[in-house]
């Protein structure tokens, strides 16, 4: 009988570094698309096609939209869709140990879908959202299989340090994207580029990037365990739904990862819902409650944010060490409470840029923070052999993937008829996250139930 091959080590600098490069690659995505581009572009286009139709709101589909609502709609319909899709490939990718096969096939799918948006113009704003609902659901898809990865590549001690260097790195590779992007947009009128090709050459260069730097971790990253027969007569979807079902049915031993899990889909959709909407928040008219703020100004805060989020993500990995993970994410959600209160009675009159840009500092100090320590405090509770099982549902809430939140803001803008009231509605998720968090969750015995600590 040959001996199975040995399964690769724990804490391999090259292999952490190369799984950290998918952060750096995708994060282009986040950054220039759902960011910083696609929205305030898409809304100006939708804005153009209602005003053509001498209306207020724009038809898709037959349904009357508001135009800055349409984006924030489409973030949710995405993540509906993930609801239904991701546990069950979570489910097949433990069954099978495909993570690497299917984590390259979804970032492939994203990254052309995103490239794709290159041709979003005129009438066609409609193909924008739906150009963003397919690769934000590839997005999603593939960072189920990343994450997956984090508690076998490292050690439980070094978790919060490496999920803190890949979120880094995220904020760096994206950040310097968004540089050139800015350079190129400052330039385009010299160049003899219009304001319109110019967005889409920069939502075309995100795909692009992502789908080439994903090559150094496919190259890097190894596989993890054996693959396993299928029962006869069976494929991988029915065995996925065999094994979600089975999942579900022994969460109820692991009641404080349920709970933490709990809490993490309610803050977490707060800080998404406020990363999603933020460039719409700032570019959108006075009139509607936004800052007016140029794009250009909006690109230079947003890069101001990645680079700093860089510092950040490293500053609360450690800590995490001095204070607990626990502690450390209590501390970011006062933070993201303090920052939604004051965007609604701050940012007035004529300082209000110099406000945006001290708050964007704020944000980017605790953002990359909270969602590593997140990351890295939930990888060791999840029940060994579960990971990608437990990280779909996990991934369902993650960044840029919410839909209770962007679904809230879209209506209350829409019936408020002002942004402000939208942005401070999103402390309801801050709040409740931290109670859940904070006399719900305990830690220890969330990890001695799953039995990652044994």
């Amino acid at each position: 009988m040959t001996a199975p091959a040995p399964q690769p080590q724990v804490d391999n600098p090259r292999e952490i570094r190369g799984w950290s490069m998918y952060d750096w690659a995708n994060s282009a995505f986040s950054t220039t698309v759902a960011t910083v581009f696609l929205g305030p572009y898409v809304a100006e286009l939708a804005r153009a096609a209602a005003a053509t139709a001498g209306s207020r709101t724009v038809s898709f589909l037959g349904i009357p939209v508001a135009p800055d609502s349409f984006m924030p709609y489409c973030i949710s319909l995405s993540v509906f869709l993930q609801v239904l899709f991701l546990p069950v490939l979570g489910a097949i990718a433990d069954y099978s140990h495909l993570r690497k096969q299917m984590m390259r096939a979804f970032a492939t799918l994203g990254a052309l879908a995103t490239t794709a948006m290159f041709f979003v113009a005129g009438d066609l704003w409609w193909l924008g959202g739906l150009l963003f609902v397919l690769a934000n659901l590839a997005f999603g898809a593939a960072l189920v299989f990343y994450n997956a990865y984090l508690p076998e590549i490292a050690s439980p001690q070094r978790q919060d340090r490496v999920s803190a260097f890949g979120w880094a790195m995220g904020y760096l590779g994206g950040g310097l994207l968004l540089l050139g992007n800015l350079i190129f947009f400052q330039l385009h009128e010299r160049l003899g580029v219009s304001t319109g090709l110019a967005m889409r050459i920069n939502l075309a260069s995100a795909g692009l990037w992502w789908l080439a730097w994903s090559v150094w971790t496919w190259r890097t990253l190894r596989p993890r365990g054996a693959s396993r027969a299928l029962p006869p007569g069976q494929g991988y979807l029915a065995v996925g739904f065999r094994q979600l079902r089975s999942t579900l049915r022994e969460a109820r031993q692991f009641p404080h990862t349920l709970r933490f899990l709990l809490a993490y889909l309610i803050y977490n959709d707060g800080i998404q819902t406020m990363i999603a909407v933020s460039a719409i928040f700032a570019t959108a008219p006075l009139t509607q409650g936004g800052l007016a703020i140029g794009q250009g100004t909006l690109i230079q805060i947003i890069l101001m944010i990645q680079f700093v989020a860089f510092f950040g993500a490293l500053f609360w990995g450690r800590l995490a060490g001095w204070i607990g993970a626990k502690n450390a994410l209590l501390v970011s959600l006062a933070i993201w409470s303090a920052v939604v209160v004051y965007a609604y009675f701050g940012l007035q009159g004529e300082g209000r840029v110099r406000e945006f840009w001290i708050l964007g500092a704020c944000i980017a100090v605790v953002l990359g923070g909270s969602q590593a320590i997140s990351r890295s405090l939930f990888a060791r509770m999840i029940p060994p052999g579960k990971e990608a099982e437990f990280f779909s549902i996990y991934e369902i809430s993650e960044r840029g993937t919410s839909w209770i939140g962007p679904l809230l803001f879209g209506l209350v803008n829409q019936t408020m008829g002002s942004l402000r009231p939208a942005l401070l509605a999103l402390i309801f998720f801050f709040i409740v996250g931290s109670v859940l968090l904070a006399y719900f969750v305990d830690v220890p015995r969330a990890i001695a139930e799953s039995g990652a600590g044994a």
